[in-house]
């Protein structure tokens, strides 16, 4: 099994361009992020200045977000949201860019909220053709997207891994996939055994946090490891991102895998 820690809420008390070579020291050879500017285009400066951050650190990018919105306001992704295409078309060119230089193959299309005032058919339908033609994009360069139910969010309407399933069938894409975040799921109540046992060869990448308070395993109740173990057994081959709110600071939240005697340090 491989990890990978999401720099977007690990290693949030440095600046966002110190993060990667802050994973690299603690131990990790690959990082994930959110979507890492605070609008669909950013400047190829600030796209540039990104990218040093992680060739300098010498770590693999794994996985990255779409633009989703203002998410610190609410927003959940812009997939499903009329009058943003513009928007999300144009932070899906750019992410395709940064990740055909640095090697990134996977990326997460949030779905968005329902709008007020909007016809939530029209909204699905409008994510379809969003996914499409941003599935169609990264084809191009052998990338994929993972679709991902979310918890606490009241208007996001993917709660479960069959309501992402749905989605991905609907597109009928091959280069769509579950993004299967142990969180999220169990906080929402889905089963998490079923998924794996009925869903394996559809899970494009996990992501981990403890239930409850979102935190590194150990810190709540949700037996992560065994998961992990089943997820090993079936033949998982991603990354798994960690991608909690650590209890205290991030570089001391890492001792869970060494006391599961897993082998997560890779260079």
């Amino acid at each position: 099994m491989r990890y990978d820690v999401n720099l977007s809420i690990l290693f949030t008390e440095l600046p966002l361009l110190q993060r990667a070579e802050a994973a690299r020291k603690a131990g990790f050879g690959a990082v994930e992020f959110w979507w890492p500017f605070d609008r669909a285009v950013p400047s190829d400066t600030e796209v540039d200045a990104f990218e040093r951050s992680i060739t300098d650190a010498g770590v693999r990018l794994v996985g990255l977000n779409f633009f989703a919105g203002d998410m610190p306001s609410g927003d959940r992704g812009l997939v499903s949201w009329p009058g943003r295409e513009r928007e999300f078309a144009d932070s899906v060119a750019v992410a395709i860019g940064i990740a055909e230089r640095l090697g990134c193959r996977t990326f997460n299309a949030l779905y968005g909220n329902r709008i007020d005032g909007a016809d939530p058919s029209a909204q699905d339908d409008l994510a379809v053709s969003n996914l499409d033609s941003a599935a169609a994009a990264a084809e191009r360069i052998g990338a994929r997207l993972v679709i991902e139910p979310l918890s606490g969010a009241g208007r996001y309407p993917l709660r479960t891994a069959a309501d992402a399933l749905a989605v991905i069938d609907k597109v009928g894409r091959e280069n769509l996939a579950l993004l299967f975040d142990l969180y999220h799921l169990a906080v929402n109540g889905d089963d998490l055994d079923a998924v794996i046992d009925g869903h394996i060869d559809r899970i494009g990448h996990v992501q981990i946090a403890d239930v409850p308070g979102r935190h590194q395993p150990g810190t709540g109740s949700l037996d992560i490891e065994r998961y992990l173990r089943k997820l090993a057994d079936r033949s998982y081959e991603g990354c798994v991102g960690l991608e909690y709110i650590p209890a205290g600071p991030s570089e001391q939240s890492f001792g869970w895998l060494d006391r599961a005697g897993i082998p997560w340090r890779q260079g």
